[in-house]
């Protein structure tokens, strides 16, 4: 379960190069400062938050540890920030939605089929989700190494090494007996195959099906998985209301750039009125700060999170949480700045030259352009 969290795919040099970007980007510290008081509340999409970041769409968080996807719905309520349900996820879009309420957001993947796909979006709409996440750099799961060393499938399968694994790691293995074997049951509900293909091809989701989805979703449409400016562009003329800048957590294409590397170019491509979330590499409060200063608006995080679950479930999570948060408000403190909303490049010590040849507010309040 730690390989399929942790893992990326082929030699996970994507993962990696993701961690060593933001350990190279340094700020510049600021003295005799008034930042006694500060504030993280952040204006996004139409919505207020108590943080600068939420909770990223992660597939089968159960595995972590029993009833996770809950524990984060918990703790979005709880801590004011947005939690995003996968398609993949190890409950229910209803449930998600009566646990989390108005801080549940719902990431589509789209299969073969459009019209399966479109009626999970019925779902989520019916369920009163007003956010949605299109998922598009995923046409087909890529390599992962330590799955297939491991032997990892959806449907879960045991063999003789997942048998000696389990058990000598009885308190994870009792406690998901006694919860059931997590499965993706979105998939299960909505189509009526319990034969969920992890493998299958999602490259339904397309230009044209972008097209159609717009038309059908009133309400705010992320397109995440963007790390091209081309794409950005197209997207931004497509209509879709914020772009997520993200390469997968590098678990999908291990020679692709690093997110923070092209966070600035599309920045400047779309403009600094133009939303955008970010994720993969973030693991800290001071990298939250990072990612707002080379352009984004609001960061999500992903892996952290289910290591905190599956440490010490909802009490690790909620931990995490907090630490975060006081990492981002030490990171304004250090900065000379008192307002998250106050951080821009020109805390960067070394700003990248796209941010440079154009200054920008890199964080401001956003409203949601019908």
């Amino acid at each position: 379960m730690f390989d399929f969290i942790e893992g990326s795919v082929g030699r996970e040099i994507a993962s990696q190069r993701n961690l060593t970007r933001f350990d190279e980007i340094t700020l510049q510290p600021r003295v005799m400062e008034d930042v006694g008081t500060r504030s993280l509340a952040t204006q996004f999409l139409g919505h207020s938050y108590d943080l600068p970041f939420g909770i990223a769409p992660m597939g089968m968080c159960n595995l972590a540890w029993p009833s996770a996807d809950h524990a984060l719905a918990k703790a979005a309520q709880g801590f004011n920030l947005p939690v995003c349900l996968s398609s993949a996820a190890s409950c229910s879009i209803e449930d998600m939605r009566s646990w989390a309420g108005e801080n549940s957001w719902f990431q589509l993947y789209v299969g073969s089929s459009a019209d399966q796909s479109l009626a999970l979006v019925d779902r989520a709409r019916n369920a009163g989700y007003e956010t949605l996440v299109l998922t598009v750099d995923v046409p087909q799961v890529s390599r992962r190494l330590r799955d297939l060393r491991n032997g990892f499938q959806m449907p879960f399968r045991m063999n003789g090494k997942q048998f000696m694994d389990f058990a000598t790691h009885p308190r994870w293995s009792l406690s998901t007996l006694w919860h059931g074997a997590p499965e993706p049951v979105n998939f299960k509900s909505t189509s009526g195959d319990a034969q969920f293909d992890r493998n299958a091809s999602r490259a339904g989701a397309n230009w044209e099906f972008l097209k159609r989805l717009r038309d059908l979703w009133k309400g705010t449409l992320i397109i995440k998985g963007v790390t091209s400016t081309q794409d950005a562009l197209r997207i931004q003329r497509a209509g879709a209301d914020a772009i997520y800048v993200s390469n997968h957590g590098g678990r999908q294409l291990d020679s692709a750039p690093a997110s923070i590397d092209v966070l600035p170019r599309i920045r400047r491509a779309v403009g600094s009125d133009y939303p955008l979330l970010f994720d993969s590499g973030v693991r800290n409060g001071e990298d939250v700060i990072k990612a707002l200063a080379m352009g984004a608006n609001f960061v999500m995080l992903g892996r952290p999170y289910l290591f905190a679950l599956g440490a010490e479930g909802a009490c690790g999570l909620n931990a995490l949480i907090r630490i975060l948060g006081e990492d981002a408000s030490l990171t304004l403190a250090q900065t000379g700045l008192k307002d998250v909303h106050d951080v821009s490049p020109a805390i960067l010590e070394n700003c990248p030259s796209d941010l440079i040849l154009e200054p920008l507010t890199a964080v401001q309040t956003v409203t949601h352009q019908a």
